[in-house]
């Protein structure tokens, strides 16, 4: 158990059936009242993140989440499936609850699943990925009056903005949290 005094971001916990992980978290203290602690979190099995308040002397159990690295290796119709790298056994990920994260894979990467007392929670993407350009825009001479940039067509599928001197085929280097250009791979 944890007093929820000492959360800290990035600890996991277990609260009423659900696993969270704290984001940020504020002690608010005053004269007469006992102390509150608003805690920021992110619930791991659906990705809602919202805030909760607990009184001082409260305790949650620690909830302690394994990370295996899996192989992915195809997709059916409605889901992707991952090889354990050591077991060589294969599980199956959902696809609705892998929408944004299908945009940065490609068969046979390695991906890091988290789960929790044998449930697959999702899996953790790397911060930036690599990826080839299919479809690139031709590079206009003379239009840069709004932004120098143009739309690309990736290999996942994943439209992107990049410079205009980015042609097809290149790799490129993609910010996993947001989606942008990072730069040339």
């Amino acid at each position: 158990m944890i007093i929820v005094n000492d959360l800290k971001p990035g600890t996991t916990f277990e609260n009423e059936g659900n696993i969270f992980v704290v984001l940020d978290i504020q002690h608010n203290k005053t004269a007469m009242r006992q102390m509150i602690v608003k805690v920021k979190v992110k619930n791991l099995r659906t990705g809602v993140i919202n805030e909760i308040s607990f009184t001082g002397g409260d305790k949650v159990e620690q909830a302690h989440i394994d990370k295996r690295e899996m192989q992915y290796l195809y997709d059916t119709d409605d889901a992707l499936v991952f090889m354990d790298n050591e077991t060589y056994d294969q599980i199956e990920i959902q696809k609705d609850h892998l929408e944004w994260e299908m945009k940065f894979m490609k068969p046979n990467d390695n991906i890091m699943i988290s789960m929790y007392e044998g449930e697959i929670l999702g899996i953790i993407l790397p911060d930036k990925v690599e990826l080839q350009i299919v479809e690139c825009e031709p590079a206009v001479k003379g239009d840069t009056a709004t932004s120098a940039s143009k739309m690309a067509k990736l290999e996942t599928g994943l439209e992107i903005r990049v410079p205009l001197f980015i042609e097809q085929d290149e790799m490129v280097v993609i910010n996993t949290a947001d989606g942008k250009y990072s730069g040339r791979a």
